[in-house]
């Protein structure tokens, strides 16, 4: 009963961020760049899936995510190009996190878990 409870609560929990993701332009998240709060997600990961570890404080996968470069601080120069392009991202607000991540210019669709409502 315990684990059927737990397990619901996170299926809340990862509906609660699905819904509170959406694409922002830049423009709207510089302050918090400027704040050191944007970290970027890699396009190989889910930003739905990685916000939840980050909300669970999964240091483990945090942890090993960030060393592979997966999730990192997004840099002057990635502030630099988003803000001379004018460029949207996808994101998603962790307190005290914002979590961004970009889509090529071809990619229109949405992370996986948007588009499956995972």
């Amino acid at each position: 009963m315990i684990e059927q409870l737990l397990a619901q609560d996170q299926a809340l929990i990862r509906a609660k961020i699905n819904t509170e993701t959406a694409m922002i332009q830049w423009r709207e998240l510089q302050r918090f760049f400027a704040a050191g709060k944007v970290l970027v997600i890699d396009q190989a990961l889910d930003l739905v899936d990685t916000a939840f570890a980050l909300q669970q404080d999964d240091v483990g996968q945090i942890q090993s995510w960030t060393e592979q470069s997966l999730l990192q601080h997004a840099s002057d120069e990635q502030a630099r190009n988003w803000h001379e392009n004018d460029r949207s991202l996808w994101a998603v607000v962790v307190k005290p996190w914002v979590l961004v991540q970009t889509r090529s210019p071809h990619q229109t669709t949405e992370p996986e878990s948007l588009a499956t409502g995972k």
